[in-house]
């Protein structure tokens, strides 16, 4: 295939534009391992101390075990409410249901500090500052966009007939969503599931304005760590947290290959 000056420069350019947003991690990687007292590029030596410092330190155990239970709490739920929610905007033919869909999207696009100014403001009226059901929910509302968005790709390529059909032979709706419609969307739900996890567990701004005390989150406490000392520990966790993510890529594409 002859390729053409415009298909070259877009190709450069995409090419340029990923190096500039891998940039970043080629650096806070090798960092991690340093033997150095302060963040320094390139590091002087090679070094785990950074790692286990984070390991053996509680303060940091507490915060990394209040977000998994966040993280995972909050994308169950989500899924189970964003699966319930696609499903029906799916079906309604009514216009305000599907009006509905862009008020449930709204947290993807409106800015994420004014969610979180406004998740305050309402949490201080209920006493839900600092709470462990205070996060979780505010991650739902955060998760729940990526689940909708993910299952309804999953139920607009699902023939409803099939439905129609189960339901013809005396299934019940609840039934025949659990027996005939669920198997076959199942790679949507659980990649939605993935997208809900990995934002609970990289969510910073509202757990800024939140969370603190004994459900401080891990990004939390991280921010918290960088205005009093900048020190290699950082680095450490924000590795492996960006591992973690990588893994949930790689897993909601091993779920994409096996539903094609």
């Amino acid at each position: 295939m002859q390729l053409t000056p415009a298909t070259v420069a877009l190709r450069v350019f995409v090419i340029i534009a990923l190096l500039w947003l891998i940039i970043p991690v080629l650096i806070i990687v090798p960092m991690s391992f340093s033997s150095a007292r302060f963040l320094a590029f390139p590091p002087p030596g090679w070094s785990l101390r950074w790692y286990e410092s984070y390991l053996g330190n509680p303060g940091w155990m507490a915060a990394t075990r209040t977000s998994l239970i966040i993280a995972v709490s909050s994308s169950l739920i989500a899924t189970v409410i964003g699966t319930a929610a696609a499903y029906a905007l799916n079906m309604s033919q009514s216009r305000w249901v599907r009006n509905l869909q862009i008020v449930l999207l709204l947290p993807l696009v409106v800015p994420i500090v004014i969610i979180a100014v406004g998740v305050f403001l309402v949490y201080a009226q209920v006493g839900l500052i600092a709470t462990l059901t205070g996060l979780i929910l505010a991650n739902v509302m955060l998760g729940m966009p990526y689940v909708i968005t993910s299952v309804l790709v999953g139920l607009r390529k699902f023939d409803p007939t099939q439905e129609m059909v189960a339901r013809s032979l005396g299934m019940n709706r609840w039934r025949a969503f659990f027996t005939v419609v669920l198997p076959q969307i199942r790679p949507s739900v659980i990649t939605g599931t993935l997208f809900a996890f990995i934002s609970a567990l990289d969510e910073t701004v509202v757990a800024i304005f939140i969370s603190g005390g004994d459900n401080q989150t891990l990004t939390k406490r991280m921010f918290t760590a960088l205005r009093d000392e900048i020190d290699p520990t950082i680095a450490a966790i924000s590795t492996m947290l960006t591992a973690i993510s990588f893994l949930m890529v790689i897993l909601m594409a091993l779920n994409a290959r096996k539903s094609r």
